[in-house]
């Protein structure tokens, strides 16, 4: 089974409008809510592929009952755990001409609502999958990722870790099957300037040498780089095609990974899965179906 954990879940409202003033009353053109969250959105796509999962986390109040309607309503199984105060925040994403994003903060997880997911954690086995996708909310402690990996790392369970900066340099001593940063964060990660796909490769092969079994790195328009667990560097272009969606193509990037890799157990198959869903995502009003992956597959090289 393949497993998800959000720790922050949102609603994301999403208007579009001609113009924003500040200060003003300014009236929408349309508007769209999603259930948002990194891992929410690997499930969703998961979902979409054909590949079942159950979608892990935390909800509180209204807003959070209405996350996990939608996730169930997209067809995901869900166990999240209820929190008894606050509510699951609520994003707000402006389009208009450039995009602007209010993000709210969340309720608080406490110790004894972390100690519930752990319980959960027990419940995976030999080769199920975690995800663990996003950032940490203030109320948890910096190193849970690494804590959680530490955690299951007996279990032989195949971890997907796809965050930023110490958050993933610290998890790599655990051997995650796979990391995803783009080519911004790889950067970032270093500390460097990346002049060209040879920096890119000579990075990405570091962070292998620190523990990753398999690394890939996303650079947008200009395609992705593997460096799978042989050493062996794989480079793709994208598909030609309008970009519509910035948000969630790099999650449905590894939700594609994992489709293309279960189906073959090819980690060249899921690779180029992963690039088809991530650019079917970014071509998109909303994520990646089926039928728009399936068009693009083709057409990757």
């Amino acid at each position: 089974m393949i497993y998800t954990i959000t720790f922050n879940p949102a609603l994301d409202y999403i208007v579009k409008m001609d113009d924003f003033n500040p200060g003003c009353v300014n009236r929408t053109k349309s508007e769209d809510v999603y259930a948002g969250g990194k891992g929410i959105n690997v499930s969703i796509v998961l979902r979409n592929l054909g590949i079942d999962n159950i979608a892990l986390g935390y909800i509180a109040g209204f807003t959070g009952e209405e996350i996990e309607r939608r996730v169930r309503e997209a067809g995901c199984s869900t166990d999240f755990i209820k929190l008894e105060n606050g509510m699951s925040r609520i994003n707000v994403k402006v389009k208009a001409g450039v995009e602007s994003e209010i993000n709210g903060r969340g309720p608080e997880i406490s110790k004894d609502a972390l100690n519930e997911l752990y319980k959960k954690l027990d419940n995976l086995k030999e080769g199920d999958i975690l995800v663990l996708a996003g950032s940490i909310p203030s109320t948890l402690p910096e190193d849970i990722y690494e804590r959680i990996m530490e955690y299951i790392q007996a279990k032989g369970v195949k971890s997907i870790v796809d965050t930023t900066g110490k958050l993933l340099l610290n998890v790599l001593k655990y051997k995650p099957f796979m990391i995803k940063p783009n080519h911004h964060e790889l950067a970032e990660l270093f500390g460097v300037d990346l002049n060209g796909m040879d920096d890119i490769v000579t990075y990405a092969k570091k962070l292998r040498e620190m523990g990753a079994e398999n690394v890939i790195i996303s650079m947008a328009g200009d395609g992705a780089v593997l460096v799978d667990s042989d050493g062996n560097v794989e480079i793709s272009d994208v598909p030609k095609g309008e970009v519509k969606n910035s948000v969630g193509a790099g999650d449905s990037l590894v939700a594609g990974f994992i489709c293309g890799y279960l189906k073959t157990g090819n980690l060249k198959d899921g690779f180029k899965m992963g690039v088809a869903t991530g650019s079917a995502s970014a071509f998109s009003e909303g994520l990646a179906t089926e039928e728009k992956v399936m068009e693009l597959l083709e057409q990757i090289k």
